[in-house]
Order: structure tokens, then C-alpha cells, then sequence
């Protein structure tokens, strides 16, 4: 329970977009403040041509922002929390007043004048085409001045969340951008200020939420007017915090919850021991049945070698490098598990040796001869292994593309 002392107060309240119990269809604009009072009444005036429920959330300022929020139209919402607790907070606070007012979605847009307004109908079209993706706005920098340390902080986030899930994206640090609030209202978010717009898409990435970009323009004023509340020691601390345990995260063996366009989780979790059921919705994480079968193939590729006690982790290291589904390879490998493949492995590589296959079955072949046998292992795992891999992917796809098939037509 939030204490009083953290608790946002709602300083003015305009009329309700929606009457309560009606479907949500509304999309609110979300405004966190926080110091930015000289811009406030512009980007407030600028936002108000395209949207009629705004929220400004004043997140603790220590300038004048009190003073021209009294300035703002009365149909603006303002909440106001006694103490700076950052971005993410801010925008939690504005997504729990637009749920009030029944809103679908909110739309943020940063308070200090670097967005246009102009580009607010983009985002409503793309909630309308999308309604369950998250909406981010790709800022253009081809343009004569883009701070060197934006331009840097783009690529470097970029470049984690390519590595975390596998996905690409042209801005991963824009803040204008549009949450279904059935999303927001689906994780427990762990990070409040600057790095929560980072952790936010890759834990929805991960949930199989749709990520949309859209191009905006973007406006930064001279060096000298540019006011940024980036902390460059501990907000680059909280960014490095986030991606060492985002990426940790994305290597374990075990899937994401996922989610499906109601923000809800499946009825069912994922398990080997029910594989129909568990590949319906790893379908749904991995996109496609080639992306399957080759993250099965894999998995029985390297479980047929000889790789006592490092079998997991090349599994682990090649799915990560190939962005493949990690449980589903790990579940491959143990196919090939003692003593069937093994057993097919050694006969094959006896029989490339020797012309003939092993019969005698004793103490003296499988105890005196053991290097013998584990090199012939090695050897038929070369021909066992890639047979296998072929087969049961070839299986496994022809399973999931009809599985597929079948979700289509459910849907239709």
C-alpha cells in the first residue's frame, strides 16, 4: 500500500472523457513534469489541438511548475507528487488516472518541448490499426542539431535491446509513445525513473507484445537552452544495472510469460509434458515454425555429441547467438539423452571404423574398450546427429505449420 508520504494528489480534475462502465475507447495524454515549467503551458497548449483528455503529472518539480499548472485549461487533469520518484513513476501515476476516466491507452509526450503535437493523429491511427501493440515514436535526427549523447544513448540502448530479444528497433529511447493501459497494468515494473521506458519494452517484447514504430519529428534546442535531467553517473548506473540483469535474464532456459491482445497470460504455462499445447504458445513467442524446428534441430544436433557437461551451456550460447526459443532446445537435446542415441551413435562410428557393427556386448567392450567406444561416438554422432536434427525439425515444423494453420482459422 502506498504510504501518504509518496501518495500522488490529484490537484485539478476536469470532466470524465467516458462515463464509467462504458467500453474503455479513449486514449488519454500523459505529461510527465518535472522541472519544465517555462515549457508546460505550450506543449500543454500544442497537445490540446489533437486531444481532449490530458494528464500532466507534476513529478516533485522545485521550479515554478505549480504556478503554471494553475494556468492550464480546466478539463486538464493534474496530479502532482510531493517528491521527485522519476519517469516511470510519473507515468504509472497518469496511466492509473486515465483508468479511472476509462481510457484505452495513453500517449506520452515529454514536457519539454522537444515533440509536436502535429504528430499526435499518427499515433491515434496506429492505436486504431493496432490496438494491443505498444506505439513508439522514431525520432528523425536527420536534422542540423541532435545532441552527440542522444545520438549515442539511441544506439547503445538499441544495441542491448537487439540483444536481449532478439528484435530490432529504430528508438528504443523515445518518449513519446502510446501503452495499451491492459499492458502497463500486466508486470510489475520494477524500474521508476529514467531506465523503466527501456525495461518496459523489452519485458513486453518478451511477453509476445507487439512493438510499432511510427516517425516523428523531434525538436532540441541550442546546448545552452537544452535543460536534460539525465544524471550521468546514476542514471547511466541504473541503465547498466538493468541491462546486465535484462540480459542475464534473456539467456536462462526458461520461456517468458507471455501475453496475449487482452493483456492477460495464457490459461495454460508452457511444459515438455504436454508438447501440442506448449507449442501453440511457444507459436506465439517465436513467431513462426522455421524459427521452432531450427531451435529443435539444434537442440538434437548438439545433444547426439559426446559433450558431457557442457552440453547446456553451447546450447544455451548458440540460441542466444541465433535469437532461437532456449527451452525448446534444451527439451530437444534430452531425445537424445542415454542410451538410444548414444547407443546409435557408437554402432555408426564402429561401422565406419571396422566395416561391421559392434554384437559383443560386455565388460571388455563397454569397461576395458571405453575410450574406444566414446571415440566412436564422436565419430557416428557426425552422421547420427545431423539425421536426427533433419527428421524430428522436419517433424516439428510440419506440426507447428499445421498448428498454425489451425489458429488462423480459429481467428477467422
Amino acid at each position: 500500500m502506498t504510504s501518504t508520504a509518496t501518495a500522488p494528489h490529484l490537484i485539478k480534475t476536469g470532466p470524465q472523457t467516458l462515463a464509467k462502465g462504458s467500453e474503455p475507447t479513449a486514449t488519454a495524454v500523459v505529461i510527465p513534469l518535472y522541472n519544465h515549467a517555462a515549457t508546460l503551458v505550450k506543449v500543454v497548449a500544442d497537445v490540446q489541438r489533437f486531444a481532449d483528455l490530458i494528464i500532466v503529472v507534476d513529478d516533485g518539480s522545485r521550479d515554478n511548475a505549480v504556478a503554471e499548472c494553475a494556468k492550464l485549461d480546466q478539463s486538464v487533469q493534474i496530479i502532482r507528487h510531493p517528491r521527485n520518484r522519476g519517469k516511470g513513476a510519473a507515468i504509472l501515476s497518469g496511466a492509473e488516472k486515465a483508468r479511472e476516466l476509462n481510457a484505452s491507452h495513453i500517449v506520452t509526450i515529454d514536457a519539454d518541448g522537444q515533440h509536436y503535437g502535429d504528430d499526435l493523429p499518427a499515433f491515434f491511427a496506429a492505436i486504431k490499426n493496432d490496438p494491443a501493440a505498444i506505439i513508439v515514436g522514431c525520432r528523425n535526427f536527420a536534422q542540423t542539431y541532435v545532441p552527440g549523447s542522444s545520438r549515442f544513448g539511441r544506439s547503445f540502448s538499441n544495441f542491448w535491446f537487439r540483444v536481449q530479444t532478439g528484435q530490432r528497433i529504430g528508438d528504443s529511447q523515445s518518449g513519446f509513445r502510446a501503452y495499451p493501459l491492459k499492458v502497463l497494468g500486466a508486470h510489475k515494473w520494477r524500474e521508476k525513473r529514467y531506465a523503466f521506458e527501456n525495461e518496459i519494452l523489452v519485458r513486453a517484447a518478451w511477453s509476445g507484445i507487439r512493438i510499432q514504430e511510427i516517425t516523428i519529428r523531434v525538436h532540441y534546442p541550442e546546448r545552452r537552452e537544452h535543460i536534460s535531467h539525465f544524471h550521468r553517473l546514476w542514471d547511466n548506473l541504473r541503465l547498466s544495472f538493468l541491462n546486465t540483469r535484462l540480459t542475464i535474464r534473456s539467456m536462462l532456459p526458461w520461456p517468458h510469460n507471455q501475453l496475449d491482445d487482452e493483456g492477460l497470460p495464457p490459461a495454460e504455462p508452457v511444459s515438455i509434458l504436454h508438447p501440442l499445447r506448449s507449442l501453440r504458445l511457444l507459436l506465439k513467442e517465436n513467431a513462426s515454425p522455421k524459427r521452432l524446428a531450427v531451435a529443435v534441430a539444434l537442440g538434437v544436433l548438439v545433444g547426439a555429441l559426446p559433450l558431457i557437461g557442457i552440453r547446456a551451456m553451447l546450447i544455451l550460447m548458440l540460441t542466444g547467438y541465433c535469437r532461437l526459443n532456449k527451452i525448446v532446445a534444451l527439451s530437444a537435446a534430452h531425445l537424445c539423452m542415454p542410451p538410444l542415441v548414444p547407443a546409435l551413435a557408437i554402432e555408426a562410428g564402429y561401422f565406419m571404423r571396422h566395416g561391421a557393427f559392434l554384437t559383443e556386448i560386455s565388460l571388455k567392450t563397454l569397461g576395458y574398450q571405453a575410450l574406444e567406444r566414446f571415440w566412436e561416438w564422436g565419430l557416428g554422432s557426425l552422421l547420427v546427429g545431423p539425421l536426427l536434427a533433419a527428421g524430428i525439425g522436419l517433424l516439428t515444423y510440419l506440426t507447428a505449420e499445421s498448428l498454425r494453420k489451425q489458429q488462423t482459422l480459429n481467428q477467422a
